[in-house]
């Protein structure tokens, strides 16, 4: 025992000595058996996100006269540089004429029903709220509530919603949740919590039978770092934290919680927990539940919290286990314990060339059953590939030109890979320089043995980078007339090539039969890996410029892609979620046991539905339209 209480006491030292070095002693010491500390609190971050779209609202594509595109603003690699091959290139895979002179001019804000008033509920909250904690502005009000479907962004653009919060409030503390909580319980309110607002699956919007005044609870402002252990490597994190707020943070005491999905940027650690989320690294650090030791939840029950976290417990049924996927459904996520990983000592980028989609697949299969799987590995069908490549810059120079012709050259000739069928891995490896050179070492010998040719670090990066503009991509597309989204599953290895190939004749097929314009746009990649599978997750649209309904159109054609999916035998989501949008699905994947066990979980923890988001089918079929509402 006491060569134990040593070594602890070493490991503490060192720990927190290294912190020390940067920000002072934090106290008390680990001879005492806590080694937490209360990190400061760091300036309100200024950045303004966009109302009316995707991400920050310095930042967007735009199409110039002479028919290049432009990322405003500097926050990425690709801003405020030319690419000439972008809008050519979709209007290409779409057979459509999108460019410069055929825009579709949003016509934001959108008409905003007007809110409810309760004079008595917001008397009750003016108890502990401040006054600019309160809102019913118009904009606040229907930017919470909607996410960032593709049917949303055009709506608000080009449309409308029937329904939106009648106030958004912004807590700053647990015990503010609480109150509000009861006041919204006293006062017969329904309770909506918002996060980021990045959600895929209609999962904000409000259904048009709701009649009680909604609260829109933006958590935003509770985005502190309330503690971190060194030792233990955990920290209490309140749940409004963005993904990049929490990067930075935790990077300050060399840290990461290792959680990078898409949204990064913008979603909230209480928003990744209700939607049971995975990230791009999720193979070194794991998913969400694998990363979440605890949490703090207000429901109308009460506070449903533990005293201490330890590494694993066997007592029982865990009530936090209800959260995981609970979609706003059952309480507000307030503060959740997390996993710390050390900021890794290498970090590099890679990429592998393959002639063809499935090789790229044997490859992943592969290498997940040798053990050296990296932070991060995507196969890229050719449609993606070539999307990355009209992502370039213009080409300047003769050294550049020459450059790019002999590497096409290696690529086409001499292995003789065909551009329109090859397919590219992006690598991601993160640890010690040790981890990294055996998993480098390894993929690269692996992906030799099938074919596969190294594409260097450079577009492996900017792969992985690509994913985060795609959304701003979306919005840019809408605005030329074009429709689109993203989806995704997990299937079992013997069924992923398949199920690929069936979604995407089942898509085209669906086209044809809508009569829609163009061609149809598909595209796919295999992402996260695990022992007995693999994560397909796809983009889809179409032109859509003389089409009465497109909305009603892609949801047609994604909804044909679903069935497909279940069919072929994937997930109804891998971490999307349900939502409202996939809520007719869920009697293909629960029994009518499990169903009603959902919904009499929901009854005792909320009988009166003061969590009135009504996703994941809990109560039963909401109309959003008053199109579904006559049906």
């Amino acid at each position: 025992m006491a060569k134990q209480s040593g070594l602890l006491r070493r490991l503490g030292n060192v720990a927190l000595n290294e912190v020390s070095e940067r920000f002072g002693s934090p106290s008390p010491t680990p001879s005492s058996g806590d080694t937490r500390f209360t990190p400061p609190t760091p300036a309100a971050s200024k950045d303004e996100e966009s109302l009316e779209g995707w991400g920050f609202a310095d930042t967007r594509f735009v199409v110039k006269p002479d028919g290049s595109t432009v990322l405003t603003g500097t926050r990425y690699n690709i801003s405020n540089v030319a690419l000439p091959d972008l809008m050519p290139w979709f209007a290409g895979k779409l057979a459509s004429p999108l460019g410069y002179d055929n825009r579709n001019e949003p016509h934001y804000p959108p008409e905003i029903p007007a809110a409810k008033k309760n004079d008595k509920l917001i008397a009750a909250l003016r108890e502990f709220l401040k006054e600019e904690q309160l809102t019913d502005d118009p904009k606040q009000r229907l930017r919470r509530g909607h996410g960032h479907t593709g049917g949303e962004i055009w709506a608000i653009r080009y449309g409308k919603l029937d329904r939106v919060p009648d106030l958004v409030v912004f807590p700053r503390g647990h015990d503010e949740v609480v109150r509000l909580v009861e006041v919204a319980t006293q006062h017969g309110a329904c309770v909506i919590p918002f996060g980021g607002g990045t959600n895929v699956t209609e999962a904000l919007r409000i259904p048009l039978s709701e009649e009680r005044l909604v609260i829109a609870v933006d958590m935003r402002q509770m985005n502190r770092i309330l503690w971190v252990d060194p030792v233990n490597r955990m920290a209490c994190i309140e749940a409004g934290a963005t993904g990049r707020h929490l990067m930075e943070e935790l990077a300050k005491f060399g840290f990461t919680m290792g959680h990078e999905p898409d949204s990064l940027e913008f979603s909230t650690l209480g928003g990744w927990i209700a939607t049971n989320a995975s990230g791009m690294k999720k193979n070194r650090y794991g998913n969400i539940e694998d990363l979440v030791l605890d949490m703090q939840v207000v429901t109308p029950q009460g506070i449903v919290e533990r005293p201490r976290q330890a590494p694993r417990e066997s007592v029982g049924v865990n009530p936090r286990q209800y959260m995981f996927g609970s979609e706003g459904n059952f309480g507000i996520v307030t503060t959740a314990v997390v996993k710390l990983f050390p900021l890794p000592e290498v970090q590099r980028y890679g990429s592998v060339i393959f002639p063809d989609l499935e090789t790229g697949l044997s490859f992943l299969y592969a290498l997940q059953q040798s053990g050296a799987v990296p932070a991060s590995v995507r196969v890229m069908d050719n449609t993606q590939f070539h999307f990355g490549q009209a992502l370039k810059p213009a080409k300047h120079g003769l050294a550049a030109k020459v450059k790019s012709e002999v590497e096409k050259a290696v690529v086409t000739k001499l292995k003789g890979f065909d551009p329109y069928k090859l397919a590219v891995a992006t690598l991601v490896f993160e640890g010690s320089r040790e981890e990294v050179a055996f998993q480098e070492k390894a993929v690269y010998r692996i992906a030799s043995e099938h074919g596969g040719m190294k594409g260097g670090g450079a577009n492996g990066e900017r792969g992985y980078q690509l994913t985060f503009g795609i959304a701003y991509i979306r919005d840019l597309t809408f605005e030329h007339w074009a429709i689109a989204e993203s989806f995704e599953t997990s299937v079992p290895w013997s069924r992923a090539m398949d199920l690929y190939e069936r979604v995407q004749r089942r898509v085209e097929k669906e086209h044809a039969a809508l009569g829609l314009p163009g061609k149809v746009f598909f595209t796919g990649r295999f992402t996260q890996v695990y022992q007995t599978g693999v994560v397909i997750y796809f983009y889809l649209g179409f032109y859509a410029r003389g089409v009465s309904d497109p909305v009603g159109a892609y949801a047609a054609l994604e909804h044909a892609a679903r069935e497909e999916i279940l069919a072929a035998g994937g997930s109804l989501s891998h971490h999307h979620g349900v939502g409202k949008i996939r809520r007719d699905f869920l009697p293909e994947v629960y029994s009518e046991a499990a169903l009603a066990l959902n919904r009499k979980v929901k009854a005792a923890i909320d009988p009166d539905n003061v969590f009135g988001a009504s996703n994941c089918g809990i109560n039963g079929p909401v109309a959003l339209t008053p199109d579904e509402e006559a049906h």
